[in-house]
């Protein structure tokens, strides 16, 4: 064979590579509404970035039929490219070979590809399409998946790891995606659940289906498992690209800097007028944030889960933050055990890659009743606080209104310190509510008056206008200066130059154990 000949059979391997299982398989993936697994990468990455590695690569097996059905790539396409310049390692599933099975040599062309991340600390993006493990490998398959989870444990908190789920996600290989950062599912298309529908009723004569069970709005809004939920593919990439943005490339980086011309001295009057008068009425977070943070770009994480409390992305000054803030138009903004979880894991997040933590307080506790005792809201809003407390990030506070009890105490108080708290003039810090109060200090008195409606009134306004503002802790020191709402996104950008260079440390340790 001559190089001619030589060239000519390597663009004919090439070709055959790039069909994945064949048109006709790829004609019903589309049919579907997906796209292929190199199709998906295209649209990821930046064009013509994208550079494959193991294309060659063939499966081991030998039985059942699989001899003479050696598809090129095994049924996943991995390499590297960019996404708005900047580096990232991908693998993209492709059902169109096996159904998207996880045989040996699949498992190892991953794995190959998350050790190449963490050795050039780049982000890791796998785009799932899967039946789960192939069978015909049996427990080989099953050690290649262990293999994955292996590197996704090591990896976590040294690079980002995003997970798209494109399609079915089962088994065993949902633990993959669990254990990284970000998940995206998309409406319809794409599930996710340990055992199928099949196996549920068999086992719990429930019957349900598979977009019940797990699909993406089941995981998006009753488990948490998803943490954006995408109406279709191209929404999905779109979502990670965003996301992506505000990421550094690992744990020894900073976040990168995006130019805005919003003027960071820019002041909003109508943040003046926001809370209510009244103690009780709603107001939404989300105008708060976005009237504050850089042209009112809000990425929010897990949008419709555990929504009385928001989590997400913004930049203020062009420098990434992560926000954690209450929502006083949920549940009044109280902590319950899905908002802890919710909250002190993204906490712990920004911390693990330097973005600076700024928390919008509104807070009137943690929620009551037999179902939160028996559900663990004591276990689980310790998470929250052992999130705070473990920080070592700049962590920025400003009270709205409410900071009750030992939620007061949770949420980045100067206690657990947090670097700088700012409070609103309408902020009420206290151990509990007035009315609260009033019913546990004058409890006798309420019980002898002759007219407990107007004392009990009377004694609420006497300990509001005593307890619940912001100068009883402005006088110990636990809020470090009360100020004007408008002038709010200028103080907070200044206050982030000013903590640029923070160091803090904890102690040595191998790590800590979180009350998981």
């Amino acid at each position: 064979m001559n190089n001619n000949e030589r060239i000519q059979y390597l663009h004919e391997m090439r070709a055959k590579s790039l069909l994945g299982g064949g048109e006709e398989r790829i004609k019903r993936q589309h049919q579907k509404g997906k796209y292929t697994a190199r199709e998906r990468l295209e649209l990821l990455l930046d064009k013509g970035s994208f550079r494959e590695l193991d294309s060659f690569v063939t499966h081991r097996s030998h039985d059942f039929g699989m001899t003479d059905n050696r598809p090129l790539g095994d049924g996943v396409v991995t390499g590297y490219g960019t996404v708005d310049g900047r580096l990232v390692y991908v693998y993209s599933q492709d059902f169109t070979v096996f159904g998207g099975a996880l045989s040996e040599t699949y498992a190892e062309k991953i794995v190959k590809i998350m050790d190449m991340a963490m050795r050039n600390g780049a982000p890791i993006i796998g785009l799932n399409d899967s039946g789960g493990a192939r069978i015909q490998e049996g427990v080989v398959s099953l050690g290649g998946y262990a293999e994955i989870f292996l590197r996704n444990t090591l990896a976590s908190g040294v690079i980002p790891q995003l997970s798209i789920i494109m399609g079915p996600c089962a088994g065993g290989a949902v633990y993959s995606p669990a254990i990284t950062d970000f998940i995206c599912m998309v409406k319809n298309t794409s599930h996710m659940f340990v055992t199928g529908p099949e196996v549920v009723k068999t086992v719990t004569h429930e019957d349900v289906s598979m977009e019940e069970l797990g699909g993406a709005l089941t995981h998006g809004a009753k488990s948490g498992v998803s943490h954006f939920v995408a109406e279709n593919e191209e929404e999905a990439i779109f979502m990670m690209q965003q996301l992506l943005s505000y990421l550094p490339q690992n744990n020894l980086e900073d976040p990168p800097t995006v130019p805005t011309t919003d003027d960071p001295m820019r002041q909003d009057p109508q943040l003046d007028e926001i809370v209510p008068d009244h103690p009780h009425k709603p107001y939404d977070m989300h105008e708060v944030i976005q009237r504050i943070v850089d042209d009112g770009q809000f990425l929010e994480v897990h949008e419709n889960y555990a929504m009385n409390i928001l989590v997400g992305f913004a930049r203020l000054g062009e420098r990434s933050v992560g926000i954690v803030a209450q929502q006083p138009s949920v549940l009044a903004g109280v902590l319950d055990i899905d908002a802890s979880v919710k909250g002190g894991r993204f906490v712990r997040f920004c911390d693990a890659f330097n973005i600076p933590i700024i928390t919008f307080e509104d807070v009137p506790g943690f929620l009551p009743g037999v179902t939160q005792e028996h559900g663990g809201i004591i276990r689980n809003g310790a998470k929250l606080l052992y999130a705070y407390c473990e920080a070592t990030v700049p962590k920025i506070t400003v009270i709205t209104r409410k900071a009750y009890g030992g939620a007061y105490c949770v949420m980045n108080s100067k206690h657990i310190r947090g670097d700088l708290v700012l409070a609103w003039p309408t902020a009420e810090i206290a151990v509990m509510g007035p009315e609260g109060a009033v019913n546990v200090i004058y409890r006798r008195q309420l019980a002898e008056a002759d007219d407990p409606t107007t004392l009990r009134s009377q004694l609420v306004a006497e300990y509001r206008q005593k307890f619940a503002n912001p100068y009883v802790a402005a006088s110990r020191g636990y809020i470090d200066d009360v100020i004007e709402p408008h002038t709010t996104r200028p103080r907070l950008i200044n206050a982030l130059e000013m903590l640029r260079n923070k160091r803090d440390t904890n102690p040595f340790k191998k790590h800590g154990n979180i009350p998981l």
